[in-house]
């Protein structure tokens, strides 16, 4: 298995420090990593950085192990969703100039007015057309267990097979599960045999009168990010349940937590490397 990062895990230092993708990729080499995962939110100009990043990853020796877009499907007008499309669309064909197969997509949002029966069907009738073209591309369109309509490993698996293409998958985080009080455990032992990206991902049981910065579950739990292999998820189990389909693509880590994210992150990297190896 293939050791990422997703840039996810700078969001801090983006924001407050103004870093960019350039010192994302050469923070990424520097703690020997694989690959790295790009956001399509991050680029600033992104016809110009492309082919910049391209040129960097390859003096790095890096490889792109996914490219995540910030999709929403749950929209009222078909003009919106047709939008969302677009976005899919575009993502793919920066995904294809970036060398990556896995293009990570979102399912939708919770929106006041739309009920869980219609937004479910919105965001399958939009898969069902992403799908045909990352088809006719090459690409794999993985979907996050993230939200209200795809937080669950049973509705990830109920959007799959809904749309019935080879093309969309999982991307499995392995964190998010929690805040949606389903046992990451089960969770991935349910979604393996889906599974084409891996998010790894630590939360930490804070006790619902936490008052600092957390995530909180639908059960009213509050979860902190943390470091990998320090949290509530066993992720040596996700290790060990990946194998038994004999996965073999990316592992990225996603650092959530609120510590200096680049020393969080390598602590991340550290106990993956620690714990995959240990499963050899």
């Amino acid at each position: 298995m293939k050791l990422s990062m997703s840039m996810y895990s700078l969001h801090q230092d983006i924001v407050n420090k103004n870093l960019d993708v350039f010192e994302f990729i050469d923070y990424a080499s520097s703690i020997g990593l694989d690959g790295v995962e790009l956001l399509d939110m991050y680029w600033k100009d992104e016809e110009k950085e492309i082919p910049e990043v391209i040129h960097l990853l390859s003096e790095r020796n890096l490889l792109v192990s996914a490219y995540d877009i910030s999709n929403n499907f749950v929209k009222t007008s078909k003009e919106e969703r047709n939008n969302e499309i677009q976005k899919v669309y575009k993502g793919i064909d920066i995904a294809q100039k970036l060398h990556t197969k896995v293009v990570r997509i979102f399912s939708g949002d919770l929106s006041e007015n739309v009920s869980f029966e219609q937004g479910k069907s919105w965001i399958i009738e939009c898969l069902k057309e992403s799908a045909g073209y990352a088809e006719d591309k090459g690409i794999i369109l993985a979907i996050e267990n993230h939200g209200y309509f795809a937080g669950r490993s049973e509705q990830v698996i109920e959007l799959i097979d809904a749309v019935n293409s080879t093309h969309v998958r999982s991307t499995l985080d392995t964190g998010n599960f929690l805040l949606v009080d389903e046992d990451p455990k089960h969770a991935v032992s349910v979604l393996k045999k889906y599974v084409s990206h891996v998010h790894f991902k630590d939360f930490v049981r804070v006790g619902k009168e936490y008052v600092g910065h957390a995530f909180q579950a639908l059960s009213g739990e509050k979860f902190m990010g943390t470091v990998a292999g320090e949290g509530s998820v066993d992720l040596q189990h996700v290790i060990q349940e990946l194998r038994s389909v004999n996965y073999n693509g990316w592992l990225s880590v996603e650092y959530e937590g609120t510590d200096d994210p680049k020393v969080g992150a390598k602590k991340s990297v550290h106990n993956l490397r620690a714990i995959v190896h240990a499963g050899n």
